[in-house]
């Protein structure tokens, strides 16, 4: 059994900075896929970040250029290092990732339980 756990999230003041971590624990042999989503009350789900195993990025273009997607593959941890933030990126941020438990074995996917970003003065 894998899980992902999202910690790192708070408030902070428009114009700062923040990085929150989404740690996989349990069978992992390789993380192919990670990726940082955000749901703001009365909104959909959105995708904010991707990574592949080797390396690969894209971003949402409302935050590109603010935010960088990073991940440890010795810690099986992802990043989101989120600056220059602004109001309208308060929401809940949630870790996905797909991973294989062994070598050969098909990707599973799972999410984090999600941790709050509150953006305000």
């Amino acid at each position: 059994q894998v899980q992902l756990a999202e910690s790192g999230g708070g408030l902070v003041e428009p114009g700062g900075s923040l990085r929150v971590s989404c740690a996989a624990s349990g069978s992992i042999f390789r993380i192919n896929y990670m990726a940082w989503y955000r749901q703001a009350p009365g909104m959909q789900r959105e995708l904010v970040a991707q990574i592949t195993s080797g390396g690969t990025t894209n971003y949402a273009d409302s935050v590109k250029g603010r935010f960088t997607i990073s991940k440890d593959n010795a810690k099986n941890t992802g990043y989101l290092q989120m600056n220059s933030l602004k109001r309208e990126d308060t929401a809940v941020y949630y870790c996905y990732a797909q991973i294989q438990s062994s070598w050969g074995a098909i990707r599973n996917a799972y999410w984090g339980q999600g941790t709050q970003v509150t953006v305000s003065s």
